[in-house]
Formats: C-alpha cells, structure tokens, sequence
C-alpha cells in the first residue's frame, strides 16, 4: 500500500501536468485594450434641488405615521439638512441638529466672507 502511495505521489497527475504547458508564456500575443469612451455626466442643481425638498418632504410623511416626533427641513441659504426632534404630546422641541445657534453663526461667517472679501479686493 505504502509503494503505491509514493507512485501516486511521485507521479503529477495529467490535469496538472496540462496546466503547466498552458501556463507557458505565448510569443507574439498583444493584450487586447479596451477603447475607453468618455461619458458625460450632465447634472442640474434645480433638478438636484426639488429631488431634495422631496425626499424631506416623504420622510417628514413617514415619521408622521409613525409618530415619532422626527421632522426634517433643509437651509436652502446654507445648503444644510436640518433635524428637529419634538415631543408629541407637548410639542415642544427637545433638540435640533445642527442647533439654532450653529445655523445662525453660519449666516453671520457667510455675512462676514462677503464683508472681508469686498474689503480686500477694493484696496
């Protein structure tokens, strides 16, 4: 038993053996290369926009039904989503994300940019 072992294992197999004449490199072969064609990615920021205000608008829909006191708005001066968490029974709202005081300080930098940026440019 232990001599027809060794035979087996001394001998490759014909599947293997195959496989090592294949993998012999081919003479004169070019690799074929692909033409890439380029595309055109067309994008429309009111298009962009509207899908926007509409995905706010289906999830405000959904947490309505839901009732879980999860509202969603959108900054359009500040291109910023706005999250409000309320409580139902009260309304009261019991956080913002960003909070108000972030919002306002991005309208008061924005404000500034337009201040600093005339300022510099004119003298």
């Amino acid at each position: 038993m232990t001599s027809e072992i060794s035979n087996v294992a001394s001998s490759p197999p014909a599947a293997i053996a195959s496989l090592g004449k294949s993998m012999e490199p081919r003479a004169n072969v070019a690799p074929k290369v692909m033409d890439i064609k380029p595309t055109e990615i067309q994008f429309d920021p009111a298009q962009a926009r509207r899908n926007l205000h509409a995905a706010v608008s289906m999830l405000n829909e959904q947490m309505s039904a839901t009732k879980q006191g999860l509202g969603f708005s959108f900054d359009d001066s500040k291109n910023m989503a706005v999250i409000r968490v309320r409580n139902l029974s009260t309304g009261e709202e019991v956080r913002q994300i960003p909070t108000e005081d972030v919002l306002r300080m991005a309208h008061k930098i924005d404000d500034l940019k337009g201040i600093l940026y005339n300022t510099f440019t004119i003298h």
